[in-house]
């Protein structure tokens, strides 16, 4: 009688899944030796018995009922199925004597009435333990995800606690994860670039391999980094510590989006095309180039307009013009910066608060959530709508509670705006000293808007975010020191350094 040695393991591990399997070979070897059985071949399926489907199994019963062998042997029924199908099947090839043996080390089979009936009651056994496991389970991803536990094998930048069943920071691969987002915000980069930079420093996956194009993007698009996420399409408020904030992760949401409008391709990089329109027709300003230099002229698409070529390098002077007339030198901004860090310190007592309207805001969003789910439970809102909700009631928890965080480290008072205000007035100056055109334009966007050329002049308002946040600084001491008849903060004629 020949028999088939079938050996199986379902796991997503593979070291334990090759072990696994080696040790039954090695039994069921000893055993075919010892009892004197001809084994036709052997076979190694490294999948899950849960449902019927199994290819190398399948094929088995196939060369059965062809005539190749007669019998099977393996180290346990529960080897060959843990389902109603598979096991219904063996029996039924064991009635029709296609099946005329099976043999296992770890069970005895007679193959007769009672033999079979023992057999059913094995299968039975196998597919009630796999039907528990998976119960099990399930009941613990709920007591997880009540807890806001992510559930899963973790993330890139995360490890599995095994003590805690929970996940925590990889602090080797955080720093790369953050830098990802924040490289990606800019909108400077691509996938492609990204991959390159951070792969060349050392980030790697599962298995110490490099990660592909496609990882990169599915780790900007997974909200878990920045303390929310989803399963089974409900989303879930975490309890992990995130790696980015709410407001660097949208960012790079709107990069994405952006990204993904159809846009022409360029020869050319025209810096400052798309930034204005004609003062004489509003059509747009397009650019083009003639002779080694860039000019700039209005598009006059179905119009009779009279405005006339303007070059890219006197279309810098003008920009340089208005970005020196509210630029800081380093010394300025060194010493502005120290006197607005004495004044931070008075205001601290000003923000408490807001900070309890914050958390009494939070308070509301969870009954808001609470509330949902009882609505859900009652029936009265379907499970897409359910999830709709919840998601944005998360979001916006989400929200108040970084804006909570920046009142309890002073970030969201006025002072640490100030801070990145003139700091950007020194990159400006920084930009004017490096001739770096592009720069200028990004800064130029902050000052203004609706840009207009007319008569081969750029105008614009400067009504804008720039200029409020100018006029209701509450610091005339030291903003008097930068205006148009500079003084120093004291009151004094500045130094010649400062210009």
């Amino acid at each position: 009688m020949k028999y088939f040695i079938y050996a199986r393991k379902s796991t997503d591990d593979e070291d334990r899944q090759v072990l696994s399997i080696e040790a039954q070979l090695v039994e069921l070897r000893a055993f075919a030796k010892r009892e004197n059985l001809f084994v036709y071949k052997e076979l190694v399926e490294k999948c899950t018995a849960k449902e019927p489907g199994r290819p190398l199994f399948n094929d088995m019963l196939k060369s059965i009922e062809k005539g190749d062998a007669e019998a099977i042997l393996a180290w346990h029924p529960d080897r060959l199925a843990r389902n109603s199908v598979d096991g219904g099947r063996i029996i039924y090839l064991l009635d029709q004597g296609i099946i005329k043996d099976l043999k296992f080390p770890t069970y005895r089979l007679d193959n007769n009435a009672q033999g079979k009936f023992m057999l059913s009651i094995a299968f039975g056994q196998s597919k009630y333990y796999i039907d528990a496991l998976s119960e099990n389970i399930r009941r613990g991803i709920r007591l997880k995800l009540s807890k806001g536990i992510w559930p899963q094998w973790a993330p890139i930048g995360y490890l599995n606690d095994r003590k805690t069943r929970t996940i925590i920071l990889d602090e080797g691969k955080t720093p790369f994860i953050k830098r990802v987002f924040e490289l990606y915000s800019t909108g400077k980069y691509t996938l492609d670039e990204i991959r390159e930079k951070i792969n060349s420093l050392g980030l790697t996956g599962r298995r110490n391999k490099p990660l592909s194009r496609s990882q990169y993007q599915t780790i900007l698009k997974n909200p878990l980094y920045y303390g929310v996420f989803r399963y089974k399409g409900e989303t879930y408020e975490g309890t992990h510590e995130p790696i980015i904030t709410k407001k660097l992760f949208d960012r790079c949401q709107e990069v994405m989006r952006l990204r993904g409008k159809h846009k022409e391709p360029q020869t050319k990089k025209f810096v400052l095309r798309g930034l204005m329109r004609c003062g004489e027709c509003g059509r747009m300003i397009a650019a083009e180039l003639q002779k080694g230099h860039v000019y700039y002229r209005c598009t006059k698409r179905l119009t009779n307009c009279k405005q006339k070529y303007v070059r890219e390098e006197e279309l810098a002077a003008q920009i340089k013009s208005f970005i020196q007339k509210v630029s800081l030198c380093d010394d300025w901004t060194k010493r502005i910066l120290e006197q607005l860090e004495k004044d931070k310190n008075s205001c601290v007592q000003s923000s408490r608060p807001q900070q309890q309207n914050l958390q009494n805001k939070i308070v509301e969003v969870d009954n808001k959530i609470n509330k949902l789910i009882d609505v859900y439970l009652e029936g009265a809102i379907s499970l897409e709508e359910y999830q709709r909700k919840k998601e944005s009631f998360i979001n916006e928890k989400k929200k108040l509670q970084e804006t909570l965080q920046d009142f309890a480290a002073g970030g969201n008072n006025w002072f640490e705006q100030a801070k990145d205000f003139v700091t950007s007035l020194n990159r400006a100056h920084c930009a004017i000293v490096e001739g770096n055109l592009e720069s200028q334009k990004e800064f130029l966007k902050k000052i203004g808007s609706n840009f207009i050329l007319k008569e081969r002049r750029l105008n614009f308002p400067t009504e804008g975010t720039f200029r409020l946040f100018l006029k209701d600084a509450p610091f005339p001491n030291w903003r008097r020191g930068w205006d148009s008849n500079p003084r120093t903060i004291s009151g004094h004629a500045p130094s010649k350094r400062a210009g």
